[in-house]
């Protein structure tokens, strides 16, 4: 055989072991078994989705036929009682107002507290951060009836910015401890050349870790605007009719008519409320994933 026979011949796989073999087959089965258990939580999860999905398209009639039926005339007309009857219009319109507010206050506060708690040297800054995390253990009912009591004599009930800080009280708390984690995964040198240069502490942070952590501020900020988006119990409290969001909207239309709850157009409201938080997830996605792989480093 030539030299050039042999260099075209194909190489062979290297023989496994029989002791190999087994364990070779048992990770195969594993992983397997992990994939099925992703996509059976993933039909779990999505089951109650795709039948608010399904219900949102129905007649009243349609919605309790025994069995369930599958195939129907489609219709919108509950898109249109949900829009244009219950008034879900203007509430959507607060909701977004509200959501990116919080969420916008909850960033810059959560973001410097946190830079703080993991650069500053203070005196127990892992007992401070714990406790204000712990802050969020408080049960809501608890503090929306002094918040309400405050904007009553403030004269500021039924407003946005009423709504804005309450939501920070419950939002910060959590910012801050994500992006002490972004923080704490990043190496101190890098303020430290930007102050040998002639930055300032606040300069460094502004200027070079903050450019830095922007998947972090990114996926946190999308986080903070659903946590704001779908809570309804401080907006029940403070909120009447100028500034109420969606979800006291919804939880207005239960009961609302003389035969019960229409749940068609419930549908139709849970859907325009899911929907924008998908989109919006959807369009920031690699910077969701990136900065959730980036914080998962410290923490």
């Amino acid at each position: 055989m030539t030299a050039t026979a042999e260099r075209r011949a194909p190489a062979r796989a290297p023989q496994q072991s029989p002791a190999e073999r087994p364990a070779q087959r048992r990770r195969r089965s594993g992983h397997r078994a992990r994939v099925w258990a992703g996509v059976i939580v993933c039909i779990l999860f999505m089951l109650p989705l795709v039948w608010m999905l399904i219900t949102s398209f129905k007649l009243q009639r349609d919605i309790f036929t025994v069995p369930p039926t599958i195939f129907f005339d489609p219709t919108i007309s509950q898109y249109i009682d949900a829009w244009v009857n219950q008034g879900l219009g203007p509430k959507m319109v607060n909701t977004v107002i509200v959501a990116l507010g919080a969420g916008l206050v909850s960033l810059v506060a959560g973001a410097m507290a946190g830079y703080a708690l993991a650069r500053l040297r203070i005196r127990g800054a892992a007992t401070i951060g714990v406790l204000i995390l712990a802050s969020r253990g408080v049960p809501p009912i608890a503090l929306a009836v002094p918040m309400f009591l405050v904007a009553r004599t403030l004269g500021i009930t039924d407003t946005h910015i009423t709504l804005i800080l309450a939501y920070c009280s419950f939002v910060i708390p959590y910012v801050m401890w994500l992006m002490r984690g972004f923080f704490l995964a990043l190496p101190k040198e890098l303020e430290e050349s930007a102050m040998l240069d002639g930055c300032s502490r606040m300069g460094a942070f502004f200027r070079i870790i903050v450019p830095i952590s922007a998947p972090g501020l990114i996926s946190t900020f999308i986080f903070s605007i659903i946590l704001a988006w779908e809570e309804l119990l401080f907006a029940l409290v403070l909120t009447n009719r100028k500034a109420t969001t969606v979800p006291v909207a919804i939880a207005g239309m239960v009961g609302d008519t003389e035969h019960g709850a229409n749940w068609g157009a419930l549908a139709a409201a849970g859907m325009l409320t899911v929907i924008p938080v998908v989109v919006l997830a959807l369009f920031v996605q690699k910077w969701l994933i990136r900065g959730l792989a980036d914080g998962a480093t410290k923490g």
